[in-house]
C-alpha cells in the first residue's frame, strides 16, 4: 500500500478511529491493532512475502534471546548466526541474480559457457529496511546496550510499524521499544502536528518529484538526442526528484507515526542546504548513515587508528552503502564517487566542521562562502546522482560524456522549475531549522488558506499508484 493512494487515505484513519476510540484500553491491545494493521499494509502490496517478513522476524526474536545468554562464545555465535540469516535472506532476493550474472561474464571471458539459473521473483518490498532492523537489534543486545524484548508482538511491531516498514527511516530498538512498551495518550499537538508533516510529504511527493519525474525520464532516456545543457538539467530535476520523493515519503511517515503517539527516527535535515558532503552525509537518509556508522564504520576501527585505516574504512562504508541501494554497478560507482568527495575532508580533518550548526543560522539569507560552499556541495551530489538515476554503469559515463556536448544550449525544459522548484526550495529554507515542526507562518485564516493550496496542488497533480523511489531498495 502507498502512502499516496486512495486505498491509504481509506486505511489511515479507519486505523486511527480503531486505535483511539476502540482498542484504546490497553497498550497491548492496542499494539496488536497495530501490528495486524501493519501486516494488512504490508500484505496489500503482495500477501505472499508476508511469510518472509514473519519468518524473518520470529528468528531474530529467538537470536536476541539466545545472544542476551551463556557463555561468550556461545553468544557470539548466535550474532554471527543472525547476521548470516539477514545477509543470506538479502543475498538470495536482492543480490543473487547479480552475483549469478557477473560469475557468468566472468566464466565466459575465460572461454567457459554457463547456463545459471537465475530467480524470476519480484524484491520483496522493504527487505533492506527490516532486514537492519532485525541486525541491529541482535547486535545491541550482544554489546548489552539492550535486553531481549519478552513480548513478540511488542518486537514484531519494533519490525513491522507500517509508517516505516517499506522505506525507513531504520529505527533502533533503544528509540522504538520503550514507544511501545510505555502507554500512549493522545495529543492533540502531536497530531496536529502529524498532519503537517504528512500534508507536506504529499506536497513533495506528488507536486515536486512526480511532477519532475516525467521530465527526467524523457532526457534520460533519450540523453544522446539533448544538448549538454539539458542533460545538466535533467541531473538537477533528479536530484530534486528523488529529494522530494524520498524525504516526502520520510515526511508522512513520521506524520503517520505523530498520530499514533510515536516518535520516529529523522531521516532527513534540508541536505540541500549543506556546505560540503560530510555534512549531506549527516543530514541525508539519516538513519542509514548512522547505521552504516555505528555497526560498520566503528567496528571497523573508524578513524581512530591512522590515516590509512580510516580511508579503507571511509571506502567500504561507502561502497557497501551504495551496493545496499542496488546490485548494480552502477550503485557501487555512486558510492565510490562520494568516497572521493569525503576523501579530502577526511585527510585535512574537516570532515566535522558543520556537526550541529545550521546554515545561515539567525539570518534570512546565507553568507557568500556558505551560498557557494552550499552551490559547490550541491553541484558534487547532482553529478554523483547520475550514476544512481542511470539503469547501467555503462549508460552513466555515456550520460556524462554526452553532457559535455552542447553545455551551453539553451535547455527546452523550464516550466517545472519555475512552477515548483523554486517555491519549493523557498519553503524548505523558511523551515530549515526543525524538520519535524512544518512552520506555517501568519494567522489562523493564512494557515488554513496554505492547507486548503497545498491539498488543491495534491489533488490536481494526483497519479493513483506512483510509487516511491526508494520502494525499490
Amino acid at each position: 500500500m502507498l502512502f499516496n493512494s486512495l486505498e491509504f487515505l481509506l486505511f489511515l484513519p479507519v486505523v486511527f478511529v480503531l486505535y483511539w476510540f476502540v482498542f484504546n484500553k490497553t497498550v497491548r491491545i492496542q499494539n496488536v491493532l497495530l501490528l495486524a494493521a501493519s501486516y494488512f499494509f504490508y500484505g496489500w502490496w503482495d500477501w505472499r512475502f508476508l511469510g518472509l517478513l514473519m519468518l524473518s522476524t520470529l528468528i531474530d526474536y529467538v537470536f536476541g534471546f539466545w545472544v542476551a545468554t551463556g557463555t561468550e562464545k556461545r553468544r557470539r555465535l548466535f550474532l554471527w548466526l543472525s547476521v548470516f540469516n539477514n545477509l543470506l535472506v538479502l543475498g538470495i532476493f536482492k543480490y543473487y541474480n547479480f552475483f549469478v550474472l557477473e560469475g557468468q561474464h566472468f566464466l565466459g571471458a575465460m572461454g567457459l559457457r554457463v547456463h545459471p539459473y537465475l530467480l524470476q521473483v519480484a524484491l520483496p518490498i522493504g527487505i533492506s529496511f527490516y532486514t537492519f532492523h532485525g541486525m541491529s537489534y541482535v547486535i545491541d543486545i550482544y554489546r548489552g546496550k539492550f535486553t531481549p524484548v519478552k513480548n513478540f508482538i511488542d518486537y514484531a511491531l519494533f519490525v513491522c510499524f507500517f509508517p516505516l516498514l517499506v522505506a525507513g527511516p531504520i529505527e533502533r530498538a533503544t528509540h522504538l521499544v520503550p514507544q511501545i512498551v510505555q502507554p500512549r495518550r493522545f495529543s492533540y499537538g502531536q497530531a496536529v502536528q502529524g498532519l503537517r508533516l504528512i500534508l507536506w510529504g504529499l506536497v513533495k511527493k506528488v507536486v515536486l518529484a512526480d511532477s519532475l519525474a516525467p521530465v527526467v525520464d524523457d532526457i534520460f532516456k533519450h540523453y544522446t538526442t539533448y544538448p549538454g545543457g539539458t542533460l545538466v538539467l535533467g541531473a538537477i530535476y533528479f536530484s530534486l526528484q528523488i529529494y522530494g520523493d524520498f524525504s516526502g515519503y520520510s515526511d508522512m511517515a513520521l506524520g503517520t507515526a505523530k498520530l499514533f503517539g510515536f516518535e520516529l527516527l529523522s531521516n532527513f535535515r534540508f541536505p540541500y542546504f549543506s556546505r560540503d558532503v560530510a555534512e549531506f552525509w549527516r543530514r541525508w537518509h539519516i538513519s542509514l548513515s548512522s547505521w552504516f556508522r555505528d555497526y560498520l564504520y566503528i567496528p571497523l576501527g573508524g578513524s581512530r587508528e591512522g590515516v590509512a585505516r580510516a580511508v579503507r574504512n571511509t571506502f567500504i562504508i561507502f561502497l557497501v552503502s551504495g551496493f545496499w541501494h542496488g546490485a548494480s554497478w552502477n550503485f557501487i560507482a555512486w558510492g565510490a564517487v562520494h568516497a572521493v568527495g569525503f576523501l579530502p575532508l577526511l585527510l585535512l580533518k574537516n570532515n566535522r566542521k558543520h556537526t550541529g550548526d545550521v546554515t545561515a543560522a539567525g539570518r534570512v539569507l546565507p553568507s557568500a562562502r556558505e551560498l557557494i560552499a552550499m552551490m559547490t556541495t550541491f553541484a558534487f551530489v547532482t553529478f554523483a546522482w547520475i550514476f544512481f538515476r542511470a539503469k547501467t554503469l555503462c549508460l552513466a559515463t555515456d550520460y556524462i560524456k554526452h553532457l559535455f556536448h552542447g553545455l551551453l544550449q539553451a535547455p527546452p525544459h523550464r516550466q517545472p522549475l519555475l512552477l515548483y522548484v523554486l517555491p519549493f526550495l523557498v519553503a524548505d529554507w523558511y523551515q530549515r531549522h526543525s524538520e519535524r515542526l512544518v512552520a506555517v507562518p501568519g494567522p489562523r485564516p493564512v494557515r488554513y488558506a496554505l492547507y486548503i493550496v497545498c491539498t488543491y496542488l495534491i489533488v490536481y497533480h494526483f497519479k493513483d499508484n506512483s510509487s516511491f523511489i526508494y520502494f525499490q531498495f
